[in-house]
């Protein structure tokens, strides 16, 4: 197998240069030290939540390697250190890993300081840690596969007990390894094992306890009782209707109510998105925010009061990719969930997101990916997931099918006004239900105040 690795950089201590050898090993074990030094290496590298590659060290975390996988055993040292450093919520780097196996009264034996930045050194990049650890991850089970085996032979040898007991044995250990095997599923629940949650949940309903998160639309939260975990909400309009002011609304509200929301834009920036917030939040004309010499001392007061009264307090976090890709964005809300949860991912817009194209690959074929890579998240992070769509000038949605088959709810934004300044509906925006899973499909009508960056409730 190639790993693309560094050769050789092993400065490890010759007390351990032998490595992990079990009893049942006659031939020195399947082990890749060169994979082991650079998992350690990336998790060094990017360990601070406050960097820019700590989904790095996130995806690493995520393919489930464990201690034990490790052949070395001053790599298993190293990576129960780093674990203890990163579940007490603080950076995780060769300085603060130096310091807890100082604590543990382990740094010697690892080979000291020099060792962990030999660890760095010999990481030929960060971002493919996840790829390091899978290739750890399958040496420690070709190794549980051979000392399983070899425990079968040595008991079949042996003599001792019949065949019932052979077979148990033999069944017991292929069992385990079975079980083990990186990436293999459980069989899923049984409807009988499912019965009591489903009956608790349904109380929960019944007696009002099972309220998704908000839209922030006292109709449109009566319509679909919120917004539920592992669904798709797909917000349509054409272009300079308002469909991300009114998705950042929905942000807002959410979080506001306790959601763990993060919001990833591919088309405005951070500081668009913190303007649109202060607009709608502080009653700020939004021109005000992004013009020079018209914010009054009134509306300089008001940005002050939202630091400690709302953005000091509110569970939201804005995502401005460095890619365009599906991965980015799964990436940065894998972090988000492992750090303080997810409850809401906003991904504004569909169409911005980049895939990997074929020449035989239509541009329908790549939207529906990345709509159903986002139905997959919703069910894997058990988060909610509003997604913006781009209507073309016939008002129909691109790519509309794929999409509209992923998601829970469909809303189609519309203003009369858009087309028609003199429209007697002025001021007033239709949010067609195009499809609901779950209940009714209807039209109902909020209030633009566009100039404050806010959809509101009419009346």
């Amino acid at each position: 197998m190639s790993t693309n690795l560094p050769a050789q950089r092993h400065d490890t201590p010759d007390s351990d240069r032998e490595g992990v050898q079990s009893a049942g090993f006659t031939r020195t074990p399947p082990h890749d030290l060169d994979a082991e030094q650079s998992v350690i290496g990336s998790l060094l590298l990017s360990g601070s939540p406050s960097g820019a590659s700590y989904r790095f060290f996130a995806e690493v975390l995520d393919t489930g390697i464990v201690t034990e996988e490790y052949y070395r055993p001053v790599h298993q040292t190293i990576h129960r250190a780093i674990c203890e450093v990163h579940e007490a919520r603080e950076p995780v780097d060769p300085v603060t890993v130096a310091a807890k196996l100082t604590e543990r009264g382990e740094l010697a034996r690892v080979g000291g300081r020099a060792y962990l930045h030999a660890c760095v050194q010999a990481v030929p990049t960060a971002a493919n840690g996840a790829h390091y650890a899978e290739i750890v991850r399958a040496k420690a089970y070709r190794r549980a596969v051979i000392e399983s085996a070899q425990r079968i032979l040595d008991f079949a040898y042996s003599e001792v007990g019949d065949e019932d007991e052979i077979r148990d044995l033999v069944e017991q250990h292929l069992t385990d390894l079975i079980a083990g095997t990186p990436g293999l599923t459980q069989a899923p629940p049984t409807v009988d094992d499912l019965y009591l949650d489903f009956v608790a949940d349904l109380e929960d309903i019944q007696n009002g306890q099972r309220i998704g998160l908000p839209y922030g639309f006292a109709d449109l939260d009566s319509l679909t009782s919120g917004m539920q975990p592992g669904n798709v909400t797909v917000v349509a309009a054409q272009s300079g209707v308002g469909k991300s002011t009114l998705a950042l609304n929905a942000a807002v509200a959410a979080a506001k109510a306790g959601g763990k929301v993060m919001f990833s834009s591919l088309e405005m920036s951070a500081t668009e998105l913190m303007q649109k917030i202060a607009a709608a939040e502080g009653d700020v004309p939004l021109h005000h925010l992004t013009h020079q010499d018209v914010l009054t001392a009134e509306g300089w007061e008001k940005v002050r009061r939202l630091g400690p009264e709302l953005f000091k307090k509110l569970p939201l976090r804005v995502n401005r990719p460095d890619g365009a890709s599906l991965s980015d964005i799964a990436s940065a809300a894998r972090a988000c969930a492992r750090t303080d949860g997810l409850n809401l991912l906003v991904v504004d817009y569909l169409q911005l997101v980049e895939t990997t194209q074929s020449r035989t690959t239509t541009r329908e074929q790549a939207v529906a990916a990345v709509s159903r890579g986002l139905k997959n998240l919703s069910v894997q992070l058990n988060c909610h997931v509003i997604a913006m769509s781009q209507l073309n000038d016939d008002g129909l949605m691109r790519e509309s099918r794929a999409i509209k088959n992923d998601a829970f709810l469909v809303i189609k934004v519309e203003r009369p006004d858009a087309d028609d300044k003199e429209s007697p509906r002025a001021g007033e925006v239709d949010l067609i239900i195009e499809k609901n899973r779950f209940g009714p499909t209807c039209t109902m009508t909020v209030a633009a105040r566009l100039h404050y960056s806010r959809f509101e409730d009419m009346g």
